[in-house]
């Protein structure tokens, strides 16, 4: 199975997360609390950025925010299918599939690191 590096994950992941955000606060809701996942997903890419200089820290680091980021959409991603919304459904899902296939990348990279410093 391929798995994207965690570098590019992060990105991918940080992208997903501020641009859905950003076009769901646009259409949907003037909420602030609708940018919650661009919150979460500026500091991902923070981590994207300053990965090669120390890639075990932001690694870390990365991988917490990702983890805030899934979790903290179970409850949106509940109301959705109760009100029967749909697009936020689809939305949040991804989301949530993007953040949690991120995380798969990092954990799997975490376990090679692992495996090559024995």
């Amino acid at each position: 199975m391929y798995l994207l590096k965690p570098r590019k994950a992060a990105l991918l992941n940080s992208l997903v997360l501020i641009l859905i955000g950003i076009i769901s606060y646009y259409y949907n809701s003037i909420s602030v609390t609708a940018l919650i996942p661009v919150f979460l997903g500026v500091p991902i890419f923070l981590c994207y950025i300053f990965y090669e200089k120390n890639n075990k820290v932001f690694a870390h680091i990365g991988m917490t925010f990702m983890l805030l980021a899934f979790v903290g959409l179970f409850k949106p991603i509940m109301g959705s299918i109760t009100r029967s919304d749909i697009y936020a459904t689809l939305r949040i899902g991804l989301m949530q599939l993007v953040s949690l296939y991120s995380m798969v990348c990092f954990i799997t990279s975490f376990i090679e690191a692992r495996k090559n410093n024995n």
